[in-house]
């Protein structure tokens, strides 16, 4: 904390503004915060640490006045010189400038890693290491901070609101036998779900703050003290063996938010907001990153060919694998059988989550590879391009391929073809006035709705897609964070064959989230097990989201106010009778709760909330997004021609051992009725992308004599020629080689 003498009047504070100032600053030096997981790049890392500094420090003035409360008014104690003080000595205000767009051949042609001017006349919107945005406003017990729940007593509606383990308990917790198989979809489909949800969000959580006097130890305390807001855990539940509380850390708030009297104006509170440490574009950031410093990470730099890095140690049949992160060791769980020394380390790529479970390694390794593929043939297409230029254009591909996937053959299955018409519809063009940024409601509830359709077995199937006895069924637990099982159990072919024949679990109103998932979650920053669905529901009122029946008004569906109402929205009237015995009131109802437990249309896998909230928000992302495939400015009429016959199936066919796949890897199929040739499935044609080079090269002025030939060469104006402009061809030998025209914008 921050400690140091308040002054008496604001004419004091004024007059030693500097002298606050270093202060201030040297203070904040003392706020050792414990290390960061690397997995935050330097960039968030420093966001991150202004904003809790900023926290911190207009905490501990709060505490401050509460003691010096006979001499000081609020007025004061919170006057924007001191805040402003705090704040910039925090370092929120120079990191939170608007950043500065540049309009040239470049930035109109490739979108930022970290998604910033996306927009030109809002550059933040979207971009990395920015809040979350909402739909409507949080509700926190203070109306400024405090979560749902924060105070013991404190009654919503006229009811406390019951733990969150309760409610895991009681409605949401079935065994891993409770499992109902989806009849028309695959289990990819969830994992795609879990893949794009990375690509679109990432919230980082606090850190425990133990260097300073007064911290708090998250894994120590059951207490409600920032950063740390506690499970609670009952005595005959299975977790009061092992431990009195399930820790939990608050998400980081966004700089120079969860304060009142910012900006001069002591009525204004502004309400915590959670960052998003990802850009909120479908843009392949799970395979690019959503910084500078995480892309120049994945790159291969030294290759002539816009290259990604690799794996130089483990090779899957001769396919690449994913290179391990620089942190030696991981934290990553290792082969128990195997020397202690011979280690397989975490995964690195765009999303730092990328070990989290095998088979989301295994989509990460697919585009790795498929970036890889297509770079090189593009640099064979077209010699003369630059390393750079292979790596925008194909980065540009590949983030074209996400969205194509993603909106064509994904959403409309999970929001049903009735949502999907009525919130998203066809695509009109770009439009700059719409927000793209990734809402609260969506990434802490609306998009968990899969977190109840994971099944709990993961299957490995042979190359007669039949059980193996080298390669038995796991248990979700004994995936989480095991890389080696991939490199040493087989590699990808297995594990997709497995995924492609699975039926995904369906999401039955009494069979939500199994043992794995409430009883066996491993984390990384945790020593012991976890429970998701009380995380799930923690987080929600962490970050102040509003009660399911003001989302339910928000999409213009009618508010429940009864058993009876409640009925309406969800056909188990045990389920009902057991959320009415926990929330007394169904406007205390969780979001995320109300929106899995929702009847579901059978041609959709949510129900009518959370199709909306996900309609809406896919909306956004697509008409917002000025890089958006189908926007006529950023390919060819032929290159989208291409592009659109490109399937997740073509993308498993180019980059694994397997030579026949489903038309629609989403759909559950038996092997081999279901399945076709590689050779029969659509690919894309690069010829779209063949830069023809005769048309680029032009010689002005031929000079024929009886013994030579005199070229001078030039190129379109939006190209530069590199080395000798003038060549001459003597006795069938030109005397130097010939020049590649080359973009001047990546020079």
């Amino acid at each position: 904390m921050l400690y140091f003498e308040l002054p008496l009047t604001i004419t004091w504070k004024l007059q030693n503004a500097a002298a606050w100032a270093v202060t201030l600053h040297q203070r904040s030096q003392t706020l050792a915060y414990a290390p960061f997981p690397n997995y935050l790049e330097e960039e968030t890392k420093v966001l991150s640490r202004a904003a809790e500094k900023m926290e911190t420090s207009m905490r501990d003035l709060k505490g401050k006045h509460q003691k010096h409360k006979r001499m000081l008014s609020l007025n004061d104690l919170l006057s924007s010189e001191v805040v402003f003080v705090v704040s910039n000595i925090s370092g929120c205000v120079p990191e939170m400038l608007p950043p500065k767009c540049q309009n040239n051949s470049a930035t109109n042609k490739y979108r930022s890693i970290t998604g910033a001017c996306n927009n030109r006349e809002h550059p933040t919107w979207g971009a990395s290491n920015t809040a979350l945005a909402r739909w409507l406003p949080p509700v926190y017990e203070d109306e400024l901070s405090q979560p749902r729940g924060w105070n013991l007593g404190f009654l919503h509606n006229g009811f406390p609101l019951p733990s969150v383990r309760e409610v895991t308990r009681k409605i949401i917790e079935v065994s891993n036998e409770a499992v109902t198989e989806d009849e028309l979809y695959s289990d990819l489909i969830t994992v795609w779900g879990q893949y794009i949800d990375h690509d679109l969000a990432f919230t980082p959580q606090s850190e425990n703050q133990l260097s300073f006097q007064g911290a708090i130890n998250c894994q120590m305390t059951c207490a409600n003290q920032n950063p740390c807001f506690p499970i609670q855990v009952f005595p005959n539940d299975t977790f009061s063996a092992r431990m009195d509380c399930i820790p939990f850390y608050r998400s980081k708030p966004a700089c120079t938010t969860g304060q009142q009297g910012l900006l001069g104006n002591l009525s204004v509170i502004n309400p915590r907001q959670q960052m998003n440490i990802a850009t909120s574009f479908l843009d392949a950031s799970t395979v690019y990153g959503s910084t500078a410093a995480a892309e120049n990470k994945l790159r291969n730099l030294t290759s002539e060919g816009g290259l990604l890095r690799i794996n130089l140690l483990h090779f899957d049949k001769g396919l690449e694998y994913l290179p391990f992160v620089d942190q030696v060791p991981s934290p990553c769980a290792q082969d128990p059988k195997e020397d202690k020394a011979e280690r397989i380390e975490c995964f690195m790529a765009g999303d730092t989550r990328s070990s989290e479970v095998l088979s989301l390694a295994a989509l990460h390794t697919l585009w790795l590879r498929e970036h890889n593929r297509l770079a090189k043939s593009l640099k064979e297409l077209n010699p003369h391009w630059t390393s750079e230029r292979v790596y925008q254009e194909t980065r540009k591909m590949v983030g074209a391929l996400h969205q194509i996937i993603t909106i064509r053959d994904y959403i409309p299955k999970i929001i049903g073809p009735d949502a999907f018409e009525q919130y998203i519809g066809p695509y009109q063009g770009y439009d700059p006035t719409i927000n793209p940024t990734v809402t609260n409601v969506f990434s802490t509830a609306a998009f968990r709705f899969a977190h109840a359709a994971i099944h709990p077995l993961v299957k490995r199937l042979n190359a007669q897609y039949k059980e193996d006895p080298t390669l038995p069924n796991l248990y979700l637990h004994e995936v989480f964070f095991t890389p080696w099982r991939l490199i040493k159990e087989g590699g990808l072919d297995p594990l997709l064959r497995g995924t492609l024949t699975t039926a995904a679990k369906l999401q039955v109103q009494n069979q939500l989230l199994n043992e794995e998932l409430t009883q066996k979650l491993f984390v990384l920053s945790n020593n012991a097990s976890l429970d998701l669905s009380s995380l799930d529901l923690q987080r929600g009122r962490d970050h102040g989201l509003p009660g399911y029946n003001d989302w339910r008004e928000f999409c213009d569906l009618p508010r429940l106010r009864t058993e009876q109402e409640l009925m309406t929205a969800i056909e188990n009237k045990t389920m009902v009778q057991r959320i009415m015995e926990l929330y007394k009131s169904p406007n205390n109802i969780d979001v995320w709760l109300g929106g899995i437990v929702e009847n579901i249309h059978p041609d959709a896998r949510t129900g009518p909330l959370f199709a909306c909230i996900i309609g809406k928000q896919m909306k956004a992302l697509r008409d917002g997004d000025r890089f958006w495939w189908e926007n006529i400015n950023i390919f060819t009429d032929a290159q989208r021609q291409e592009l659109g016959k490109y399937s997740l199936s073509r993308l498993i066919c180019d980059n694994t051992g397997l030579t026949e796949a489903p038309l629609d890897p989403f759909l559950l199929g038996k092997f081999p009725k279901d399945f076709v040739s590689c050779a029969n499935l659509p690919s894309i044609n690069l010829g779209p992308w063949r830069e023809n080079c005769n048309l680029v090269l032009q010689s002005k002025r031929n000079m024929r004599t009886s013994s030579s030939i005199l070229v001078i060469h030039s190129c379109h104006k939006r190209y530069k020629l590199p080395g000798q402009k003038q060549l001459s061809c003597t006795k069938g030998k030109w005397n130097s080689e010939l020049p590649s025209c080359q973009d001047a914008s990546l020079f």
